[in-house]
């Protein structure tokens, strides 16, 4: 079953136990089991085969279907139990020392992927990995930012979230009845980078459409890692903005995308990373609204401005915000507005919030909304006379083995 980048699930019904559901990439068996009701992962490389199960969340209850899922790095074992999918085990094959040839799995390589096979106890089904949750979210516009509508839909890209932190995400694309509000999945984006081979789930995407053809300007987030802990077992990877330009109907099916560096300026504190990308064309110039960090994570609204993408220069940093992202462009009465997202770890007064800015990033107000999460961004569209709203919640999914990054809901409002 070859697929363009790692993210994949295969799903088993149960009709006795023991059960088993495998992933046969490069020289590598990723699998998952059931033999009574004690699920486990068993990473197989040459003739050494690791196990991996949890002690307070590793066994099913009442099992109808095995599951196993392939995130990025993240290999997760599931069941369903009472009408929903639990996680029962999981393991970051980067901690997965490689034995025999010495090389680490990378799950990121695309022959290793279009050869990939999948192996079941009894009949099953495979396909790519749909989201837990769906979050980070905006809409499809056009250079100049108005949303593009097309089949009496507005269009959206978003992060499904995966079973994991950050890492385990990728980026989708849905329709949304501004009507009904009902809202369907249509496509799956994938990032090859400009400077290491692979595939990656890359995700907090901006997706706009030119006269000949799409700018996807996305955040680097596929292999992110989570700051090093006390041990000091990780640091972060790089994190920043990179740049594809496709034609073709990127609205539907899946994609793989080549990308560029998108060069965003620092903002005078050391900038150690960017992200959350948002562009509009006004007249001869691009505005660029962007997140700039200092550290992991003390991270502020920005923006830059140029006449070509590769050449921006800096028009303003909110540097007195901590904790604030989502950074997005908005045209109000012909005037461009910065709207952002002050997350509850913000300094008093800046949590919890929509702060509203001009172009130069001093704050002129405060958008009237929900806040449903620890960090919502603040997505609009002109709906009539009025404005929808579109953003998140932090509804986790898939059981307490995963914990942080399973969100969320798809949260709709209307302006009254």
């Amino acid at each position: 079953m070859p697929v363009p980048a790692p993210y994949v699930g295969v799903v088993l019904p149960l009709t006795g136990s023991p059960a088993s559901v495998a992933l046969r990439l490069g020289d590598h068996r990723l699998a998952a089991t059931l033999d009574a009701d004690l699920v486990e992962l068993r990473v197989t490389h040459g003739a050494t085969t690791s196990t991996h199960r949890s002690r307070r969340h590793g066994r099913a209850a009442e099992p109808t279907e095995l599951g196993l899922t392939l995130t990025g790095s993240h290999l997760t074992a599931w069941c369903r139990e009472r009408g929903g999918w639990v996680a029962r085990a999981r393991r970051d094959l980067r901690d997965d020392p490689s034995t025999g040839s010495g090389r680490r799995l990378d799950v990121h390589d695309e022959a290793a992927l279009a050869a990939l096979r999948v192996e079941t106890s009894a009949p099953g089904t495979a396909g790519l990995f749909g989201q837990l949750g769906l979050r980070d979210l905006r809409f499809v516009s056009h250079e100049d930012g108005t949303p593009v509508h097309e089949d009496g839909r507005l269009w959206l890209t978003a992060t499904s979230a995966g079973p994991g932190f950050f890492d385990s995400g990728h980026t989708s694309v849905w329709g949304l009845d501004p009507r009904s509000l009902e809202v369907v999945h249509t496509g799956d984006l994938f990032f090859r980078r400009p400077d290491r081979p692979g595939v990656y789930g890359d995700h907090a995407t901006h997706l706009v459409r030119r006269a000949d053809g799409w700018l996807v300007a996305t955040s680097t987030w596929g292999d992110f890692e989570q700051p090093a802990s006390r041990s000091g077992r990780r640091a972060p990877s790089g994190l920043r903005v990179t740049l594809a330009e496709a034609t073709g109907d990127l609205l539907r099916g899946t994609h793989v995308l080549d990308t560029r560096e998108l060069p965003l300026p620092a903002t005078g504190d050391p900038t150690i990373a960017t992200w959350d990308p948002h562009l509009v064309r006004r007249g001869e110039a691009w505005w660029v609204g962007y997140v700039a960090a200092s550290r992991f994570f003390r991270f502020h609204p920005a923006l830059a401005t140029g006449h070509s993408l590769d050449d921006l220069r800096l028009a303003g940093a909110a540097r007195e915000r901590v904790a604030t992202e989502g950074t997005t462009l908005l045209e109000v009465d012909g005037e461009l507005l910065v709207l952002a997202s002050d997350g509850r770890d913000g300094r008093r007064g800046q949590r919890a919030a929509y702060p509203v800015f001009g172009t130069d990033l001093a704050r002129r107000g405060s958008l009237d909304a929900p806040y449903p999460t620890n960090i919502p961004w603040p997505t609009l569209a002109r709906d009539g006379d009025g404005w929808l709203m579109v953003t998140f919640n932090g509804r986790r999914t898939g059981g307490e083995l995963l914990g942080y990054g399973t969100h969320g809901d798809l949260v709709v409002l209307r302006s009254v």
